[in-house]
Formats: C-alpha cells, structure tokens, sequence
C-alpha cells in the first residue's frame, strides 16, 4: 500500500511522509524517515540514585512500602534479586521474598553493586 516502512509503535501500515518526518495517524507517533533506529523510544530505567537498572538487576527497597489489598509491609533494607523491567504504571517487576510477586516504582529502590 505504501513504500513507507509500518509504524515502529502501532505497526499500523497507514503510515505518511510530512518533511523529511513520517507519521502514524493511528497513534500518532513521528520519527525521522533516514533513521533506522528509534533511540528516543527506548526508556531507560533509573533507580533513586540515578544509576541505570537493567532486566536480572539485584535492588533494595530504601523506603517502607505497604502492599496494597494487604496488611504486608515491605521493610527497607529488602533485597530483591532478578528485577525484570516494563513498561507499565510501574518500572519493575520482581519476586519479594515472603510476599511474592510484586510491582515495583524504580524512585524506591536503589542497585546493588554486586
């Protein structure tokens, strides 16, 4: 339908060129059309330090946090090993010891330097 490659966002294939810009008019997103590559789409992960967290992180918790929909409490000083990020209203998914499976917001823990 077009010579314009889909949409790096939405893979809509409704894609239009504006400039030297293409557009989506499904999500609206733009991107230059002589880069292959979209860096400013990659989101990059730091912790309360500014340090920059990858998947298979080790982290600590630095601030007490109620679990929500219970009476736990996950205590400072909690280590948490093998971090896996996404991109959701939370930063990292993890496995608490004790409480389970948990979202996490990346401004309460801090890296461990392992």
């Amino acid at each position: 339908m077009s010579e314009f490659p889909p949409c790096p966002k939405c893979q809509s294939p409704y894609v239009y060129e504006d400039g030297n810009i293409l557009t989506c008019p499904e999500c609206a997103h733009e991107w230059d059309k002589n880069t292959q590559t979209e860096a400013s789409d990659i989101k990059i992960v730091r912790d309360a330090n500014g340090t920059e967290l990858k998947d298979g992180d080790t982290v600590t918790v630095i601030k007490d946090l109620k679990v929500k929909g219970s009476s736990s409490v996950v205590k400072v000083g909690t280590k948490v090993k093998n971090i896996r990020l996404v991109d959701a209203d939370h930063d990292i998914d993890c496995k608490i010891p004790g409480i389970g499976q948990m979202g996490l917001k990346s401004e309460f823990v801090k890296k461990v330097s392992e």
